[in-house]
């Protein structure tokens, strides 16, 4: 159990500090990724900056077994599937963006959905457990 815990709380880590670097590299334009990322849309990039600065504090949750490390990783899948919405509503608009940007955030929402309920299965329903 704790080893799943943790393995995951590394894991998160690691995806919260490319998430920093890449979602941070666009919106202040370094390394000259902006160009190499060709048609971003600039409030999922936004919303992904924010979750890698999110997934660093659950991450940390979930490595000290923190009850909340659950309900911030809910919260951060709740936020990106809305910002998928809007890329969706974005994208029916007319709006330029790029294919694979769609795929990412699927991916996205997949990996802070499973990392959310890592942190329900061995944090919050053994928390509910241990009360009764």
């Amino acid at each position: 159990m704790k080893m799943t815990l943790k393995t995951s709380a590394i894991i998160l880590t690691l995806f919260a500090l490319l998430t920093l670097f890449m979602s941070g590299s666009v919106i202040f334009d370094l390394f000259g990724i902006r160009e190499k990322e060709g048609n971003y849309v600039l409030f999922i990039v936004v919303a992904n900056f924010v979750a890698g600065l999110l997934y660093l504090l659950s991450a940390y949750g979930m490595f000290t077994t923190k009850p909340w490390a659950f309900q911030l990783l809910l919260a951060i899948t709740c936020m990106l599937i809305l910002a998928f919405i809007g890329l969706l509503i974005h994208a029916y608009l007319g709006g330029i963006y790029e294919t694979q940007t769609l795929k990412a955030m699927m991916f996205r929402i997949g990996l802070t959905a499973l990392m959310t309920g890592i942190a329900w299965q061995y944090i919050s329903k053994n928390k509910v457990k241990n009360k009764s």
